[in-house]
Formats: structure tokens, C-alpha cells, sequence
């Protein structure tokens, strides 16, 4: 089965600190990771193609990602930042796409997790971004935490004309899931069928491994949000990514797709296939080879 990667970093420290790495829990990861780096993760597993997104804050590192892009063909598609709330958001991209590697750039994400206040997602500055990110025919890619769906299925139900997709299904509280007629399960679990009634959002099976114990989980502690997302999204409205190198906190690149082969195994060849590679061509408008156009 084909594969296309939607969600993976890349990070050379020097130039893209990231100082959320703690050296002695996240050890796996306090290290750069480079485009080798990420040849040697992909070798053996039929991935053609990825997605890059993001890491910290900075249209710098969004201009270095598009670089690093347009000389690496695995590499068909950039989500970046740009500040949203700013009034120059239609600026900020026409610099970024103007730059090497810059049609490359198919999303810009916003890094929800990181913010404490209810109404960040409300507010009009943010949203006025978001509709000019859209009117560049870009995703808006968000990040967040398993207690801030709720408002993220109110934001897309009210920005009907913006593509929106959720990274790591929402970040669900699978370590710590609590009693599954009233958890942080089962009220995430809640959000995301809210969520799923809205057709202009897609969200990726990535990062889960990471909701989970890293030392101790196992394909069936990810079962219910894997199936979940199945039966609220479809596949269709799903994608694979990794979250390499994150991901490395608790498996190997190879280990997160043998699971998720796992736990797909029940759909059909052609279900499989939208969530292996065909959501994010369409989702992300990704070429179909390498320096080719999408076609259809």
C-alpha cells in the first residue's frame, strides 16, 4: 500500500530551538533531525511522499522548511506559521510562496494547544486570518489539546469556507481516559462527533502513541479513538501521518505503521486507501509525483 506521510518535523536545534524537549524524559528526541534522518525512518515503508509541518512559532523556520522541500522530492508539502492574528497574513504568505521552495506551502497551522484563554478560537482577528489563509486556497492545520474540541467544532462550523484539519485526532487522553461513561474520553469522544458533522474538516491519525504511556501502550489502549475517528470521519476524512520524530518517545517510525496497518485492517483496499495516502493528496492538493501537478 502506497503511503503519504502528513505529518512529520524536521529540526536542526542551532537554527530552530525547540526548548520544550526536556533532555532527560524526552532523550529520544533531544537531537537534531535531518532530512538523512528521515530517509533512514522511511526506508522499507512505502511512503512516496510527506507532509512537513511546523515546529515552533517563526516564518523563518517556514522559509527553511520550503527550502529543505524544493531540493527533497519525498517532501511534496509544507503546513507553516504565519501570525494569524495579524492584519498582514495575505502578505506574510505571498512572501513565504515568493521564496525557494515557496509552492510548496499548502497549510499554515495554528498552534492551539499553546494558548489558556476559552475564547482564543472566537476572537475576530484570529478568524479573519484564518478566511485569508483560505482565500489563498491553504489549510488552516490546528494543534490543540483534548479539552479545547468543543471550541474548534464551533469555530469550523462557523468558518464554512475555511479547509480545516485537526492534528492528532485532538490529542485524546488515552493515558489517563478515566471511567468511559463520563472521562476525558468520553467527553472528547463527544467533541469529535460534534466536530464530525462539519464537512469542511479532516483530522490524522498521528501522534496517538504519544497520548498514550509511552513505556506501556499497546494497539488496544488506541483502538477506541482509531475506530472513533472511523466511525465519525469515515476514511475518507482521515489521514496517516507519524509525528516523527516525536513519535520516537515511545515507538519507531516502522512501529507506528505496522499499529495503524493493525488497526486498520478491517476496512476495505479502497477505505485504506484514502487513509493511507488519498485524503492528504486531495486535502493538501499534493502532486502526484515528485515536481508534478496534482491531476484530478
Amino acid at each position: 500500500m502506497e503511503r503519504i506521510d502528513a505529518h512529520h518535523h524536521l529540526w536542526v536545534r542551532t537554527r530552530t530551538p525547540q526548548p520544550w524537549i526536556d533532555p532527560v524524559s524526552m532523550r529520544a528526541i533531544d537531537a537534531d533531525f535531518t532530512t538523512d534522518d528521515l530517509a533512514r525512518a522511511l526506508a522499507g515503508q512505502h511512503v512516496t511522499g510527506t507532509v512537513v509541518v511546523q515546529s515552533v512559532p517563526t516564518e523563518s523556520e517556514t522559509a527553511d522548511l520550503l527550502a529543505v522541500a524544493e531540493a527533497t522530492p519525498v517532501i511534496r508539502g509544507v503546513v507553516g506559521w504565519v501570525e494569524l492574528a495579524d492584519p498582514g497574513v495575505a502578505d506574510a504568505l505571498a512572501g513565504l510562496r515568493s521564496g525557494p521552495g515557496g509552492r510548496h506551502l499548502v497549510g499554515v497551522r495554528s498552534m492551539v494547544q499553546a494558548e489558556h484563554d476559552p475564547g482564543y478560537l472566537d476572537r475576530p482577528d484570529l478568524r479573519r486570518g484564518m478566511r485569508a489563509v483560505a482565500e489563498q486556497g491553504l489549510t488552516v492545520d490546528l494543534v490543540t489539546r483534548h479539552e479545547q474540541v468543543p471550541g474548534v467544532a464551533r469555530l469550523v462550523r462557523e468558518l464554512p469556507e475555511v479547509s480545516f484539519v485537526l492534528d492528532h485526532l485532538g490529542k485524546p487522553p488515552l493515558a489517563d481516559p478515566g471511567p468511559a461513561d463520563g472521562g476525558a474520553l468520553a467527553a472528547w469522544a463527544d467533541a469529535i462527533r460534534e466536530l464530525g458533522t462539519q464537512p469542511n474538516v479532516t483530522a490524522k491519525l498521528s501522534g496517538l502513541v504519544t497520548e498514550a504511556s509511552w513505556t506501556e501502550w499497546s494497539s488496544q489502549d488506541l483502538r477506541p479513538a482509531v475506530d472513533h475517528a472511523l466511525d465519525v470521519f469515515g476514511p475518507e476524512r482521515l489521514m496517516f501521518g507519524s509525528d516523527w520524530p516525536v513519535s520516537l518517545l515511545a515507538t519507531r517510525y516502522a512501529g507506528w505503521v505496522e499499529t495503524l496497518t493493525g488497526l486498520l485492517a478491517g476496512l476495505t483496499s479502497t477505505e485504506q486507501a484514502a487513509v493511507w495516502h488519498r485524503t492528504a493528496r486531495r486535502v493538501y492538493g499534493l502532486p502526484t509525483k515528485p515536481n508534478e501537478e496534482e491531476q484530478g
